[in-house]
């Protein structure tokens, strides 16, 4: 049976319309997710902009230096302005003790030379050069090479020379009013502490002061 010009024209508007409807469809389809992926897209730049803030954020608070000390401005590696604070935090808690020590031990020879009684001045240079020493070995993973070994060098030598005094004093004679048989041992004791404390310490105190400047001490142009 034929349909009659009219129900085939309403066929055709029907089809016409479903297609017109699957190619709407299609149409909204790809825009949204054209639009999805826009705002996909702009979000991971927005997480990614916030994700660098916050490293650099951290980064600064990590190598943001305690209140009072200067960082060279050098050191931009976040683990070398570490290693330089470690070292300068180091330096700053012995050399109190290693200047003290010296001071404690110039008091006490004098002392001795002057044939005055060493009272405590024996006991605390003695104290002094033990404090230093201990001090020096908890903090050597700290330090520079050359600073550990001006320090060990710089503590014996004054040791050395506190013993020499020791035995200037061990070698009194009873009578000071004469030469006893110990006086020429006794010079031998006095020129080594003098030797030892006045010329190799101060040299290598003077060398310890400007290799620390050198290496902590913040130079401005």
């Amino acid at each position: 049976m034929e349909l009659d010009p009219l129900s085939a024209f309403f066929s055709q508007q029907y089809s016409a319309l479903i297609l017109l409807g699957v190619i709407v469809v299609i149409v909204v389809a790809l825009v949204l997710v054209v639009r999805m992926n826009l705002l996909t897209r702009s979000d991971q730049e927005v997480q990614k902009k916030r994700l660098d803030t916050l490293w650099r954020e951290l980064g600064d608070a990590r190598v943001q230096p305690p209140d009072g000390v200067k960082v060279p401005p050098t050191l931009d590696n976040p683990i070398l302005t570490e290693q330089f604070l470690l070292e300068k935090d180091a330096c700053e808690k012995i050399w109190p003790l290693v200047w003290t020590l010296h001071e404690k031990l110039g008091v006490f020879l004098l002392a001795v030379e002057s044939n005055e009684p060493p009272g405590e001045t024996r006991l605390s240079s003695r104290n002094a050069a033990l404090d230093a020493r201990s001090k020096i070995n908890e903090l050597r993973p700290f330090y520079d090479e050359e600073i550990d070994s001006l320090l060990t060098r710089l503590i014996d030598t004054e040791i050395k020379a506190h013993l020499a005094g020791c035995q200037y004093l061990d070698h009194k004679p009873e009578d000071l009013s004469g030469p006893g048989d110990d006086d020429g041992a006794r010079r031998a004791f006095q020129q080594k502490f003098r030797h030892l404390h006045d010329a190799e310490a101060r040299e290598l105190l003077s060398h310890l002061i400007h290799v620390m400047r050198r290496r902590l001490v913040r130079r401005h142009d």
